[in-house]
């Protein structure tokens, strides 16, 4: 199983069992940095710990906090509002570059059903 496939396994199972995710804002509002594609995305986070670690360690996030979103809230509100403004979903992103797997969110709630259902 690659790397990728075990962040978003790991994103999925975290966010259904804390039934919430995080995010992060400053004064200007969310981040949606260009990937390596050239293509928007807003990254989240399934632990608190996680979103500290990078506002706590990433000298371009220093100055944002950290934003709860219930796990409803996600899938109903953000996942269909990121797919029309036409931005993807950052899975737990990490490290000094805070980058990672992300995907279309039509994508992630098609597999946060699919986990669900097989729960």
């Amino acid at each position: 199983m690659s790397q990728s496939s075990l962040n978003l396994n790991s994103f999925l199972s975290e966010a259904i069992e804390n039934q919430r995710v995080w995010t992060i804002r400053d004064e200007n509002g969310f981040p949606a940095p260009q990937n390596s594609e050239g293509n928007r995305a807003m990254p989240f986070w399934t632990t608190l710990s996680r979103v500290q670690k990078i506002i706590n360690s990433v000298d371009g996030y220093q100055n944002f906090e950290h934003f709860e979103i219930t796990l409803q809230d996600f899938m109903q509100k953000w996942l269909p509002g990121l797919e029309k403004d036409d931005l993807l979903v950052g899975i737990n992103w990490s490290g000094k570059r805070v980058t990672g797997y992300d995907l279309k969110g039509s994508e992630l709630l098609d597999l946060f059903h699919r986990q669900s259902s097989q729960s």
